[in-house]
């Protein structure tokens, strides 16, 4: 089977816990029926996210994010083919930013949208190693 992997970031329209843990609820149940693995990087100022699965069915949750009015400003980062998941234990990974990611100013400013495909590789290789060890 083809392997996918899709990213994107957007900003959040009316963040708050409710609101994102809906979103994860929601996103988990449709992913493990759709075969979909990923991890969503989120803070109330960005989401960035990597799905990955078979081709079809990422293409159509990506369809359907883009039409969630939940997500403004949409902005496709990569995809590409892959032999292997980053996260294939995880119907869905969530991750507050941390640290080492940008600040708000950065975000704002438009920082994610000049990563290379190799910083954006690197931002969710780190999370999936975390992932590894804190998985249970």
């Amino acid at each position: 089977m083809k392997l996918m992997q899709l990213v994107y970031c957007s900003q959040p329209f009316g963040y708050n816990l409710e609101i994102l843990s809906a979103i994860l609820i929601a996103s988990r149940a449709n992913n493990r029926k759709r075969d979909i693995t990923g991890a969503l990087i989120c803070r109330s100022d960005i989401f960035l996210q990597l799905l990955e699965g078979p081709e079809q069915q990422v293409k159509s949750t990506y369809a359907a994010i883009q039409n969630d009015d939940r997500h403004i400003n949409i902005y496709h980062l990569l995809d590409q083919n892959v032999d292997k998941r980053l996260f294939p234990a995880w119907s869905m990974k969530d991750d507050p930013v941390k640290t080492w990611m940008w600040s708000r100013e950065e975000v704002s400013s438009g920082i994610v949208r000049t990563l290379s495909k190799a910083e954006i590789e690197e931002v969710f290789v780190k999370l999936s190693k975390e992932a590894t060890i804190f998985n249970f």
